[in-house]
């Protein structure tokens, strides 16, 4: 059993992050700030498929402007991304922005980021500090590892806040290299005990993204570590939100939606499991309710993993047997598979 670390919670928004609230989900958006009607769109897909967070980038002026419509036309808390300049998390904050990600480091002087920190906690608004392996100032500890060095700017930057009486902090240690990433983590969860934003950087593209992102933020997870995550992919972020559950739920730590078991097919097999499986995916990706489906394909595993599931087909020459709660519910004809299924799915949302 997983045993999570102690952090103090804090409320972005209406969800709260940290202490013994479930692991969110969060994402970013890919389109233009400047473009509210994208932006809004793109924000309702990640709301559609379980998003529980959503981050904007903020690269200037005009970016902030569009902040107080997007805040309007969505239902999920919004946070501002800034780097550079203070003025524009003084803007994303007075747009009504539940939270701020930014790199005190490079807001510049300490009075710009206590302009800053005054203002988000008169709001009570929460800053992450967002610690990158490839954005450490070059000089900075360079006798150390790249994990030291971020656990060593992140704790600078903690200070900083702390000293101007601030404590509604998140933290993230992200790098390309897992074992960096792992080790920034662990360190970093044993100094404080403030919620810890978890994320591969730039992990990649779709396929080998989420296995880079599967294998560094599942090992954080099975530690204990982390209250949040973002699965970063080269890939519209509604493939981040998924993968960030599919994380989530081989874990055990969230069963918010629908778990495929399927078979991964072989010279046994006599229909075309990899397609029926692909197509039963696609379906339950707009079903948010926990549900185990089983699509197996053939007699050696296939009816105890189709016994097994909340629903199950068993596939055979011609025609398969669907399982419901571990009973025979029917018989039904090869071409049918989908349908039924289907219907079976339907009708578990109904009970």
């Amino acid at each position: 059993m997983i045993v999570r670390r102690k952090s103090k919670p804090i409320r972005i928004g209406e969800v709260v992050v940290g202490g013994e609230a479930p692991i969110v989900v969060q994402s970013m958006t890919k389109t233009d700030t400047r473009d509210v009607k994208a932006t809004v769109e793109q924000i309702r897909e990640l709301e559609e498929c379980g998003c529980e967070i959503v981050r904007v980038a903020v690269p200037d002026s005009e970016a902030a402007e569009a902040l107080p419509r997007i805040k309007q036309a969505i239902s999920i808390p919004l946070i501002a991304d800034i780097h550079f300049d203070h003025r524009l998390a003084l803007a994303a904050l007075e747009a009504g922005c539940d939270g701020l990600r930014l790199n005190p480091g490079n807001i510049g002087e300490r009075d710009k980021v206590a302009a800053v920190v005054r203002a988000a906690r008169e709001r009570s608004v929460p800053i992450r500090i967002g610690v990158n392996a490839g954005s450490l100032p070059v000089d900075f500890k360079s006798g150390a590892s790249t994990a030291e060095r971020m656990v060593a700017l992140a704790m600078e930057q903690v200070t900083l806040l702390e000293l101007l009486d601030f404590s509604l902090i998140k933290l993230s240690l992200k790098a390309f290299d897992v074992p960096t990433t792992i080790e920034a983590y662990k360190e970093i969860a044993r100094r404080v005990d403030y919620p810890l934003h978890l994320g591969i950087t730039e992990s990649g593209t779709l396929r080998k993204g989420v296995i880079r992102s599967a294998v560094g933020i599942g090992t954080l997870l099975y530690l204990g570590i982390g209250d949040t995550l973002r699965v970063s992919l080269s890939a519209h972020p509604r493939e981040e939100v998924t993968a960030g559950y599919e994380i989530l739920s081989s874990l055990d730590l969230r069963q918010d939606s629908p778990v495929l078991v399927s078979c991964p097919s072989c010279g046994r097999t006599e229909v075309d499991i990899i397609g029926l499986a692909e197509a039963v995916e696609a379906y339950l990706s707009k079903v948010r309710k926990p549900l185990k489906v089983a699509v197996m394909g053939c007699v050696v595993n296939g009816p105890g993993e189709a016994r097994e599931a909340d629903i199950g087909l068993a596939c055979g020459k011609g025609r398969g047997v669907i399982f419901r709660k571990g009973g025979i519910v029917r018989t039904v004809e090869e071409n049918d598979y989908l349908a039924a299924l289907k219907k079976e799915i339907d009708d578990w949302e109904e009970t």
